[in-house]
């Protein structure tokens, strides 16, 4: 069990923050497959404090889907804090502060990975998100850049700034999603600080995931990738863990039904597209569907192509 201050997660398994996936319905339906706790997309600090409507739409979260929590970016201590404060009525449990986007137009002004080669300002925005909120605060790291791997540094920041936990992606900001995570790094990390940490990265099938978690030590683990029209790796991971046997994978009418449901519940079609690309991938006839998935104009349009698949597995 993971304890972060008052909140305390049912298992050791996270659902890590996607830009443009982790929404209420995927967030409610990895939570159903067993994810402790779910994290929203990360949102901009900036863009909370000067009122952005759009930003909003990232922040609906269903009243039952709890513990949940909100990653904020940025990279002045004074806009975070302010923007943690206006969240405060907000329902949510935990306040993630993003220091691991590789993305080139977040990198560029100076967020996300970028703050762990300003170890004095990384210092500072925890402390000051840590002043600011009255949750648990956590910190999202990678191990650094090419030139200076500080994830060990970055952690020890962390904690005595006053971080309640800290994941680590063992890439460097250079390799995005390539290459292999370095586990090693992240069990580096777990031996140098006493707060929780969770390692992510890699983790595609229940096996993996014991396995890193074994030779790691980590406290959890936060799936990403693996998880993408796959929930089920939550559950038959917690499976493994569990009993020491692996739950059967779902059946292909068990993937096309969630499928069908997940665009039931999404508000987004367009953001649909991919989800449902990732259902069906190696399914007989995917080629076709993910050409008539991404042209659609309507979730009835999917829903039609999805029932077509269907009706050729059954």
């Amino acid at each position: 069990m993971i304890i972060l201050g008052d909140v305390k997660l049912k298992n050791n398994l996270i659902m890590a923050p996607m830009a443009g996936v982790s929404d209420r319905a995927f967030r409610m339906i990895t939570a159903e497959h067993g994810a402790a706790l779910t994290v929203s997309e990360m949102v901009s600090a900036k863009s909370i404090v000067y009122e952005n409507k759009n930003t909003h739409e990232l922040l609906k979260n269903d009243s039952t889907l709890h513990p949940w929590a909100v990653q904020f970016f940025g990279r002045e201590p004074h806009i975070i804090s302010e923007a943690i404060k206006r969240l405060e009525s907000l329902s949510f449990e935990i306040v993630d502060i993003n220091m691991g986007c590789p993305m080139p137009k977040i990198v560029k002004n100076g967020e996300g990975s970028a703050l762990m080669a300003e170890p004095p300002l990384a210092a500072k925005i925890i402390e000051a998100a840590v002043k600011a909120s009255p949750r648990p605060v956590t910190v999202k790291i990678r191990k650094g850049f090419a030139a200076k791997q500080n994830a060990v540094e970055i952690a020890k920041i962390a904690q005595e700034s006053g971080a309640a936990a800290i994941a680590v992606h063992g890439r460097t900001r250079e390799q995005y999603y390539t290459g292999e995570a370095d586990w090693q790094t992240i069990a580096a990390v777990k031996s140098a600080v006493k707060i929780s940490v969770i390692g992510n990265g890699d983790i595609f099938t229940p096996e993996i995931a014991v396995k890193r978690l074994q030779e790691s030590g980590c406290d959890g683990l936060m799936l990403a990738r693996g998880v993408l029209g796959n929930p089920w790796l939550f559950s038959r991971t917690l499976g493994l863990m569990e009993t020491g046997v692996v739950p059967p994978p779902p059946t292909q009418e068990q993937i096309l039904a969630m499928a069908i449901r997940h665009l039931h519940m999404a508000e987004n079609f367009i953001e649909m597209r991919k989800h449902l690309c990732w259902y069906t991938k190696g399914m007989y006839g995917s080629a076709e569907a993910r050409h008539g998935i991404v042209n659609a104009r309507s979730k009835a349009e999917m829903e039609e192509i999805l029932r077509k698949i269907q009706n050729k597995v059954m």
